[in-house]
């Protein structure tokens, strides 16, 4: 076998290879499954990850050191050592779905009645004067050379619906998601982040959960949380980290402070004679699915759902607006490739940005943080979102 096609194909085995674990381990931290079990299925990615590779030069030199059969140049093993193919397999498996991935990105097509306004990067340390980093675990991840887990986009984007009431036309909704209050990220980021989305005096705030990692930083909750305001209300839901906690000090909380829990039974937002009903789903980790069957069709229908899975389940109730966050925009945005890491059943299809599956508008934000606090091409966000209705 020719060195320039054996590196090629081990290029591409290990390509294949680390495609398919990081697969499989998004499809299994999409799963209501407790943080300590999860840690021991990502043993199985961590052992693949490592373990592969080396079989697969194994096998390319074994086969070059034996005698064997070619297709199109290159050598298969012989028949009593077929087992050298296994690794292959499963780096093949793993570059299928990545073309598959590939594949759909690029016909991907952009949502009617959807525009990016204005983008704007915020270098909050440099705003601070000082550094934000508490006393939290994974400080080493802060320090990795390209992090933007400081400089948040916050971003205007317009959408236009057909079944939007006219009173509500031009509405300002900030959505927030995913802030993973730990430590590591002090305090004062977080206030400035929250402060500044105030500056746009949104009409309507909602966020999409996971709000703590650990629990005693829900005082956090005041000086953050706390800031914000808007005459059509405040909503929100939680996400599967804080349910890995006690989620009724967090609700508690949040009611203090005049937040709204958006949940199972839809409730309608009012604005003059006009009305938007309003849902949360924060399944697979807790509740059931969101009741909209007292809601007339021809009322525009929102939906807050921390994981953007619940799609289909939207589609089928005629969910016009379904705002999500959960797969922080892959933390880790790779030349080409994009997202890896996605925990999601759809793995990195639905890491962020805006879908528009009919009938349903989805958008997913990248989150303001995470429990490990690493953002390379895929910065923080915060959205202002001017929601229109298309001319008749």
């Amino acid at each position: 076998m020719e060195i320039l096609t054996a590196i090629g194909l081990l290029f591409l085995g290990v390509l294949g290879n680390s495609w398919f674990w990081t697969s499989y381990t998004n499809r299994i931290y999409s799963l209501p499954i407790p943080s300590d079990r999860l840690d021991q299925y990502r043993i199985v990615h961590d052992i693949g990850m490592l373990t592969v590779p080396f079989a697969l030069l194994f096998s390319l030199i074994r086969v070059s050191m034996t005698s064997h059969h070619e297709i199109a140049g290159i050598a298969l093993p012989q028949q009593n050592e077929n087992w050298l193919l296994a690794p292959w397999l499963l780096s093949g498996a793993g570059l299928i779905m990545l073309s598959s991935t590939l594949l759909k990105r690029i016909l991907r097509s952009k949502p009617p009645g959807f525009s990016v306004d204005h983008r704007e990067i915020v270098h909050t340390e440099q705003l601070l004067g000082q550094k934000s980093r508490g006393e939290g675990p994974y400080q080493k991840l802060l320090r990795v050379p390209g992090n933007q887990a400081f400089s948040p986009e916050f971003n205007e984007k317009t959408f236009t619906f057909d079944r939007l009431p006219a009173e509500f036309y031009g509405t300002k909704l900030l959505h927030i998601s995913d802030v993973h209050f730990l430590g590591t990220i002090d305090r004062p980021f977080y206030e400035l982040v929250f402060e500044k989305a105030q500056q746009w005096s949104p009409d309507l705030i909602v966020f999409t959960g996971d709000l703590l990692d650990r629990p005693e930083k829900i005082e956090w909750i005041d000086t953050t949380f706390g800031q914000l305001h808007a005459p059509l209300g405040c909503y929100y839901i939680l996400g599967n980290h804080d349910w890995h906690l006690d989620c009724d000090p967090i609700r508690d909380r949040m009611a203090d402070i005049g937040w709204q829990l958006c949940g199972e039974k839809a409730e309608f937002i009012t604005k003059e004679s006009g009305q938007i009903a309003i849902a949360g789903d924060e399944r697979p980790w807790m509740g059931n699915a969101p009741q909209f069957n007292q809601v007339d069709e021809r009322i525009f229908r929102m939906l807050l759902s921390h994981t953007p899975d619940n799609i289909n389940w939207a589609r089928q109730h005629q969910i016009d607006f379904m705002l999500s966050g959960h797969n922080h925009g892959g933390q880790i945005k790779l030349p080409l490739l994009g997202p890896v890491y996605s925990p999601s059943r759809y793995g990195v299809h639905y890491a962020d940005g805006v879908f528009y599956e009919p009938p349903t508008t989805l958008h997913v934000s990248r989150g303001v943080s995470g429990k490990h606090p690493l953002r390379i091409g895929a910065r923080p966000e915060i959205s202002l979102l001017t929601l229109l209705r298309r001319a008749s």
